[in-house]
C-alpha cells in the first residue's frame, strides 16, 4: 500500500463518528459542511463502488442546517448531533424505498421510520441515504436488479460481502459516517470482514427489529436469530451507537419486551481469558485467517491474556446443523405460498443422510411446527454449553469468515459457487490442498454464536497481499479480521475488548490510495 500526504479533508472522511460527533459539537466543523464533503465523496467515487444507492440529500441538507442552528444556540440534540449517515437499504425511512433488491417495490415509499432510525434521528444523525444489499438480503454478495452490485473498495473484483455490504463499503470508502446492518446470517460481520472495519451483531433481541421488514409484520421483532447493530469505523463508535440503539434497554420474550440489564464482568482485557478457534472442519479456514490469529495469539498472551487453543464451546457439526435448520425456518416462514410449496414437494426427495446445503435448506424451509420445536430444544442444549463454556473463558475468538473477500460470482445458486480455501500451514499455505469450498459452506462461522443469539464483534486484525480479481497480474492488500464473541447480554465486554484490540493492536486501515 502506497503511502499518503495526510490532508485534512481527506482524513476527515476516514475519521470515527465519535471524533467526527466531538468536533461537531465543539462547532470545529459543521454538519453542512460535512454532510456535503460525504456527498461530494459519493459523486467521485461511488459510480465505481455502487455502495450508497438511494441519495436524499436536500432533506439531510435542511436538517444539517437545523443542527448547525441548534448548536449556534447551544441547544444539544443528543449524541449524534449533526452526524450525516446512512442506513441499510432494508430499514424504512419515511418518504424513501425498502425494496430489498425487488423491483415490484422500486417504487413504493414508506411513510414512517424503522424504530432504529427514529432512534438515530431523536439522537440527532442527519440520514442521508441508503446503501446496497443482495435480493432478500440473502447473500454474501450484494447485488440485485434494483441497484446492481456493490464493489469492494480494496479491490472493485471482489465483493464487498452481504447482506450490509453497501454499509460496509461506503464506510471502508469514507462515504459516510456511520452505518445501520442487520444480521442472521453473518450480515453484518462478513461485510465489515471483507471491508476492514467494524461491526455488531448484538445479543439477540435488544435492538428492536420493527421497520426492518419488507412487509409490515404484527410483532417484527420475534423474527428468529435476526439481529440489527451498528457498523463503523471504529469499536468506539460501535458503543456509541449501541447507547442509542438499545435505549431503553430491553430484550425481546414470548411476553413481550423486558427490562435489561448488560451482564457487565467488567474484567481487564489484559486478564481476559480468551479461547481462540482458527478453524473447523464444518467451514475448512484460508490459511491468511489462520495465520492472522495465531498472530494475535502471541500477541495476547505477550500482554498477559490466558489463551486456549484447543477449548471447543459446543459440537460443530451439531451446531451447524441446527443453525442452518432454523435458519431456512425463519427465512422459509416469509416465503410465498408458491415458494414454501415448492421448497415442501422438494424436501421429502432428500435421501435421510443428505446433508448437503439445498437438502438442509428445503427441510428447514417446510419444517412442521413439531420439527421447529425439536430443534429448538437442541439449540437450547446449545445455549446450556456455550454457558458453560462462559464460565471457563470471558470471550470466544474465532473467524467471521472462511477467506477474504472473494471475486464477484453471481452464476448459479449460492451454493454452487466455489471459493478457494489453501489448507496448508499458517504461515504461508505450503504443503496443502486448494479446497474449491461452496460459499454457503462459510455460514458455519456464522451461524456459531449466532444461532443461540450470542453477541459478535467483527473487528479487522491486519492486512494481506492477494492477486487483483481482475487477473491482471496484480497484487492488492485485503482485509482480515475475527468475531469476538461474548457471553448473552455480554455485548459491553465484548465492545471493551474490541476497543482495546482497536487502541492496542489494529485500527482501521483506509483503502489508500483508490479511495483517496
Amino acid at each position: 500500500m502506497a503511502a499518503h500526504t495526510p490532508n485534512p479533508m481527506h482524513d476527515l472522511a476516514f475519521l470515527p463518528a465519535h471524533e467526527l460527533a466531538r468536533r461537531l459539537r465543539r462547532r470545529e466543523i459543521g454538519s453542512l459542511e460535512l454532510l456535503d464533503h460525504y456527498l461530494g465523496r459519493i459523486e467521485r467515487l461511488n459510480p465505481g463502488l455502487n455502495a450508497v444507492v438511494v441519495l436524499d440529500a436536500e432533506r439531510a441538507r435542511a436538517r444539517a442546517r437545523e443542527a448547525d442552528a441548534a448548536l449556534a444556540r447551544s441547544e444539544g440534540w443528543g449524541p449524534l448531533h449533526g452526524l450525516p449517515m446512512t442506513v441499510k437499504e432494508s430499514f424504512n425511512v419515511a418518504g424513501l424505498p425498502t425494496t430489498y433488491g425487488y423491483p415490484a417495490f422500486a417504487e413504493r415509499r414508506l411513510d414512517s421510520d424503522a424504530v432504529t432510525v427514529q432512534r438515530l434521528k431523536a439522537a440527532g444523525a442527519v440520514i442521508f441515504g441508503k446503501t446496497n444489499v443482495p435480493v432478500s438480503l440473502a447473500d454474501w454478495q450484494s447485488f440485485n436488479p434494483v441497484y446492481g452490485t456493490t464493489n469492494n473498495p480494496w479491490d472493485p473484483a471482489r465483493t464487498p460481502g452481504g447482506s450490509s455490504g453497501g454499509s460496509a463499503a461506503a464506510l471502508a470508502a469514507g462515504l459516510t459516517g456511520l452505518e445501520l446492518g442487520s444480521d442472521i446470517g453473518a450480515s453484518i460481520r462478513n461485510p465489515a470482514h471483507y471491508c476492514g472495519v467494524w461491526g455488531l451483531k448484538p445479543s439477540w433481541g435488544v435492538v428492536p427489529q420493527a421497520g426492518h421488514e419488507l412487509r409490515p409484520v404484527p410483532c417484527a421483532d420475534n423474527y428468529d436469530i435476526t439481529a440489527v447493530g451498528p457498523m463503523a469505523r471504529s469499536a468506539f463508535d460501535l458503543a456509541l451507537a449501541m447507547e442509542v440503539l438499545s435505549q431503553p434497554l430491553s430484550m425481546y420474550t414470548p411476553l413481550g419486551r423486558v427490562p435489561l440489564r448488560w451482564a457487565t464482568r467488567g474484567t481487564p482485557p489484559r486478564r481476559c481469558r480468551i479461547a481462540i478457534v482458527a478453524d473447523d472442519a464444518q467451514a475448512r479456514v484460508d490459511a491468511p485467517l489462520r495465520a492472522a490469529l495465531s498472530r494475535l495469539a502471541d500477541f495476547l498472551r505477550r500482554e498477559g491474556c490466558v489463551v486456549d487453543e484447543q477449548a471447543r464451546p459446543v459440537d460443530s457439526a451439531e451446531a451447524h446443523a441446527v443453525y442452518v435448520h432454523l435458519l431456512r425456518a425463519a427465512t422459509g416462514a416469509r416465503f410465498t405460498d408458491a415458494d414454501y410449496a415448492a421448497a415442501q414437494a422438494r424436501a421429502p426427495g432428500y435421501a435421510a443422510d443428505d446433508q448437503s446445503y439445498p437438502a438442509r435448506m428445503d427441510r428447514g424451509s417446510a419444517s412442521s411446527h413439531r420439527a421447529w420445536v425439536q430443534f429448538d430444544q437442541r439449540r437450547d442444549r446449545l445455549r446450556q454449553q456455550w454457558a458453560a463454556f462462559f464460565e471457563r473463558f470471558d470471550l470466544l475468538i474465532c473467524p467471521t469468515a472462511t477467506t477474504p473477500a472473494f471475486v464477484q460470482n453471481q452464476q448459479g445458486e449460492r451454493w454452487e459457487r466455489l471459493i478457494p480455501v489453501r489448507t496448508g500451514d499458517a504461515a504461508g499455505g505450503s504443503g496443502g490442498t486448494v479446497l474449491q469450498q461452496p460459499t454457503t459452506e462459510a455460514l458455519f462461522w456464522a451461524g456459531y454464536p449466532g444461532v443461540v443469539g450470542l453477541p459478535a464483534c467483527s473487528a479487522p486484525l491486519e492486512l494481506c497481499e492477494e492477486p487483483a480479481g481482475s487477473g491482471s497480474g496484480a497484487r492488492v492488500q485485503l482485509p482480515v479480521g475475527a468475531q469476538i464473541v461474548g457471553p448473552a447480554f455480554g455485548d459491553m465486554d465484548v465492545l471493551a475488548f474490541a476497543q482495546w484490540l482497536e487502541r492496542e493492536y489494529h485500527a482501521f486501515t483506509p483503502p489508500l490510495p483508490a479511495m483517496a
